[in-house]
């Protein structure tokens, strides 16, 4: 990775930092959401509630995870280390960060890294 000027840092924070404030802003209405009035249901609305709500518990993790790795960056920005690979001390590559300003790992690292999840 190249060095980044302050204003490339800053624009990648401010990106980063709305994206943050939407993701907080989903997963309170989230957590607001109703799927049911609390009335008796009949099998196809208690099938629905459930599939509902499953649903929105995929979508409240992934919501959860991305906010947690936003923050890392953030946190990488502040002290430094942004674009730097957790696992091989590599520079990420620009154009990956710019794709996924919040990559933890470079692209090669990240392949390993999701191989191995699947094994």
């Amino acid at each position: 990775m190249s060095k980044r000027t302050p204003v490339d840092l800053k624009k990648v924070e401010k990106s980063l930092s709305d994206r943050k404030k939407t993701l907080e802003e989903q997963m309170i209405v989230r957590s607001k959401e109703q799927f049911s009035d609390g009335q008796v249901q009949d099998q196809g609305d208690q099938a629905l509630s459930i599939t509902m709500e499953s649903l929105r518990t995929s979508l409240q993790d992934a919501e959860v995870e991305e906010y947690r790795r936003i923050n890392r960056a953030l946190e990488k920005i502040r002290d430094g280390s942004y674009g730097i690979c957790m696992d091989c001390n590599n520079e990420i590559s620009e154009k990956r960060l710019i794709s996924f300003p919040d990559a933890a790992r470079c692209l090669i690292c990240q392949e390993l890294f999701e191989e191995r999840s699947k094994e």
